[in-house]
């Protein structure tokens, strides 16, 4: 599923149209393909799709699960078309822009603000949010797509110690960018973060407060799934992150700022993708019944012989 430097996945959560935004996705952006699909049958929502697609060598994971989460802009994906080594950027980002605006919902104008020659923000015709944006020759560079967090509501003001938390949290982990409002930016309090980016697990994040009044939060329609080699990673990572037992369900859990992560054994992917159905609806219907991942019994129900 995952391009193998990719540990942190990000999974997003569609009614009946992953399989049908996963080839909308692949023909917005550049270098982009659907690497899998599979259909997990029986489950408490009937049969679901997982669509595993790959944009511009970043790795995501949809399924069709039913009408049960809605896209909103606590999550967006971050796209920097860079001029410094792509003389087409700037006609590449209003190209994806336009894709992107057909049917879609326009939050920030494509436009010229002071932190860059061309960005903007938009939801599109299934909801997920994009900010697309020209950046700046000089700046360190960053990858393609960067899943950026906005901390509203109950949490604004936490991105910041949000952000510590994760990188105390995962290894392979940095800071890099820091901005902060200036006074007079109300709503929006001095000294809190108007942007910042990091690493986990070598993997580019971004975050950002805003005090404006939103009427969205964190939910399961936007989760991370990180994949893990062993039973001990699975448990470090639950542990550290899980902060609502009542979340606790098949592998997901919800960390204390609502944020939704899938702690998964890596090798769950290809047990899903078995040619023998069998097997994969044991597994299946094995998982139903778990809270956090117990790899030892997945493997053996995997495992276990048919007649």
């Amino acid at each position: 599923m995952a391009t193998p430097h990719q540990k942190i996945v990000p999974h997003l959560w569609f009614d009946k149209e992953a399989r049908e935004a996963a080839d909308f996705y692949c023909a917005v952006f550049p270098d982009a393909s659907v690497t899998s699909t599979t259909t997990l049958h029986n489950t408490p929502g009937g049969d679901c799709e997982l669509v595993s697609f790959v944009l511009s060598g970043y790795s995501f994971m949809a399924i069709s699960a039913g009408p049960l989460f809605t896209f909103n802009p606590s999550v967006s994906f971050i796209v920097n078309f860079a001029p410094a080594g792509d003389k087409d950027a700037l006609a590449k980002l209003d190209a994806a822009w336009a894709k992107l605006a057909e049917g879609g919902k326009v939050l920030m104008p494509l436009d010229t603000y002071p932190f860059s020659q061309r960005y903007g923000w938009i939801q599109d015709k299934f909801g997920l949010s994009w900010q697309l944006t020209l950046t700046d020759p000089e700046a360190e560079e960053r990858p393609f797509i960067v899943p950026s967090l906005l901390f509203v509501g109950d949490v604004c003001g936490k991105a910041e110690e949000a952000s510590n938390f994760y990188l105390s949290t995962f290894n392979d982990a940095t800071r890099g960018e820091v901005a902060r409002y200036p006074a007079g930016m109300e709503p929006d309090q001095e000294g809190a973060l108007m942007y910042t980016d990091f690493t986990l697990e070598g993997q580019w994040f971004a975050a950002m407060d805003s005090a404006h009044k939103h009427d969205f939060a964190f939910n399961e329609a936007v989760s991370f799934i990180v994949n893990c080699a062993t039973q001990s990673e699975i448990d470090s990572y639950w542990q550290k992150l899980s902060a609502a037992p009542e979340a606790e369900q098949c592998g997901w859990l919800k960390d204390r700022y609502g944020l939704s992560w899938q702690i998964c054994p890596e090798v769950l992917n290809q047990m899903l993708r078995d040619p023998d159905p069998e097997r994969v609806n044991r597994v299946v219907q094995s998982f139903l019944t778990m809270k956090k991942f117990d790899l030892a019994k997945l493997q053996s129900v995997y495992e276990l012989k048919t007649p």
